[in-house]
């Protein structure tokens, strides 16, 4: 696997100074932002959106990993390539009823989704609920249609829950069969949570309260690569 990247959830920041608490988070080792984007109707929460993002556009230079949580993502994709977004995962699940989807043929509706990010100048990726398998993103990954796989560890629209190990072994069956893939994991990740992630593949982590709230931020951030590290010396094991 790849060098760890380790994206903090920026939804666990002080909003009231959030450039401020990006520039020291990732003076503090962040390789990424990860901005959490929800519409009150997919997740029932309500966060920020492109204008936010452009905002701190203006104060960071950092990578920019836009998770939306939105109905109807691709109506968002050119406000967010504006401005400044650099990954721009969408759900599957509202792209498609993960029922229509076979792990054997692409639908279009997604193919078009993933095309139009990329077409955008952003880089492109899909989420997946806990409930939804992973072998439904075979036929876009082997199209080579995805940067990054996002898999949740919780279910979407709040923090602060508790890492659902079951769902993370979603990683070990991409990471089998894509080695170079980007498997970014959100939901609960702290530097005990992320072995059990970095151990079934993933090598993005995506972190909120346990890297904002944390009283040594930089120390949590070395504790992942740390795990990740001892991991990646070891293949992902695959479930029975």
């Amino acid at each position: 696997m790849s060098s760890l990247i380790i994206s903090p959830s920026i939804l666990s920041a002080d909003f009231a100074t959030l450039a401020d608490e990006c520039k020291r988070i990732v003076e503090l080792g962040a390789d990424w932002l990860h901005i959490d984007v929800m519409d009150g109707h997919f997740v029932p929460n309500l966060t920020i959106g492109a204008p936010v993002v452009q905002s701190l556009r203006k104060h960071s230079k950092a990578f920019f990993d836009c998770h939306l949580m939105v109905t109807n993502p691709q109506q968002w994709i050119k406000d967010f390539a504006k401005a400044g977004a650099d990954m721009f995962t969408f759900h599957l699940e509202a792209i498609v009823d993960p029922q229509q989807l076979s792990s054997s043929q692409a639908h279009p509706a997604v193919v078009e989704a993933a095309q139009q990010v990329r077409a955008a100048g952003m880089k492109a990726g899909v989420a997946l609920k806990p409930d939804t398998l992973a072998e439904l993103l075979l036929p876009y990954l082997q199209q080579g249609l995805l940067d990054m796989v996002l898999v949740l560890t919780v279910q979407p629209g709040f923090g602060g829950q508790m890492f659902m190990a079951e769902a993370v072994q979603k990683c070990a069956v991409l990471r089998q069969q894509f080695p170079q893939l980007l498997i970014e994991v959100d939901g609960g990740i702290t530097a005990e949570t992320a072995v059990a992630a970095a151990e079934a593949g993933a090598n993005v982590f995506v972190a909120g309260s346990a890297i904002f709230g944390a009283a040594e931020p930089a120390q949590v951030m070395q504790q992942m690569r740390q795990a990740y590290a001892a991991a990646a010396r070891q293949p992902a094991a695959v479930p029975a």
